[in-house]
C-alpha cells in the first residue's frame, strides 16, 4: 500500500449544513468513507490535497486514505461539485478489497477516423462510459476504442472489447457502442449512381 498516493483525512464530530459550510470556508471538504464493509465514517479533507490526488488517480486509481493514522486502500466513489462554481462540494470514498472484485464506471476514448466517415458516413457514439469490473488494481482509467477500420453499418458492441488483466465488461444485453451510419452525402451519393 506503500506506493499509493495518500490523502489525510480527519473524523467529524458534527454533521450538517451549517458545519459542512464553516469547512468549506476554511479550506476542507465534508466527506464520507465507507469501508469495505459498508460501515460509514464522517470525514473532513484539505480541499487542495483532495484536488491534487483526484487529478492523478480519478475515479478508478486505488490511493491510500489515512484517517488519523490508520490507512486503508480506497477509490473516490462519488463527487459533487457546486452547480455554479468548479468547487467541489462533498466527496464519497470507497474501502476496498484489493483481492475482491468491484465493479466501477469508466469512460470510452474514440481514437482513429472511420473509414466510413471518408464516404459520407456518420460516426454515431452510442454510450461514453461503460460499466466494467475486475480487482482494484487492474482497474483501466480509461478505455480506448479504435474506430478506423469502421466503414458504413459497422459497429462495435459492448461484446467485442477486449480488456486486459481479468477485467470484464458488465452487461446483460450486448449493446452498440459506436458504429457508422450512413449519411446524407452517402444516401445522395448512391442515389446519383443510380
Amino acid at each position: 500500500m506503500s506506493d499509493f498516493l495518500t490523502l489525510n483525512a480527519k473524523k467529524r464530530e458534527q454533521t450538517g449544513k451549517g458545519v459542512a459550510r464553516r469547512l468549506r470556508a476554511s479550506g476542507q471538504v465534508p466527506a464520507v468513507f465507507y469501508n469495505s464493509k459498508g460501515e460509514s465514517t464522517p470525514l473532513q479533507v484539505n480541499e487542495k490535497d483532495l484536488l491534487k490526488v483526484y487529478s492523478q488517480v480519478k475515479r478508478t486509481s486505488v490511493f491510500n486514505i489515512d484517517v488519523e493514522g490508520q490507512v486503508s486502500p480506497a477509490l473516490f466513489w462519488d463527487i459533487d461539485y457546486f452547480p455554479a462554481k468548479n468547487r467541489i462540494q462533498h466527496v464519497d470514498i470507497f474501502g476496498v478489497d484489493l483481492n475482491k472484485e468491484i465493479k466501477i464506471y469508466v469512460p470510452l476514448i474514440f481514437n482513429g477516423v472511420a473509414k466510413g466517415t471518408k464516404v459520407g458516413g456518420k460516426l454515431e457514439i452510442y454510450r461514453e462510459a461503460i460499466t466494467i469490473s475486475g480487482k482494484p488494481l487492474s482497474l483501466p482509467q480509461k478505455i480506448e476504442i479504435d474506430v478506423t477500420e469502421l466503414d458504413i453499418n459497422d459497429a462495435i458492441r459492448v461484446g467485442d472489447l477486449k480488456l486486459a488483466g481479468g477485467v470484464k465488461a458488465d452487461y446483460d444485453v450486448n449493446y452498440v457502442i459506436v458504429g457508422v451510419q450512413i449519411g446524407r452525402g452517402a444516401e445522395e451519393g448512391a442515389e446519383g449512381a443510380a
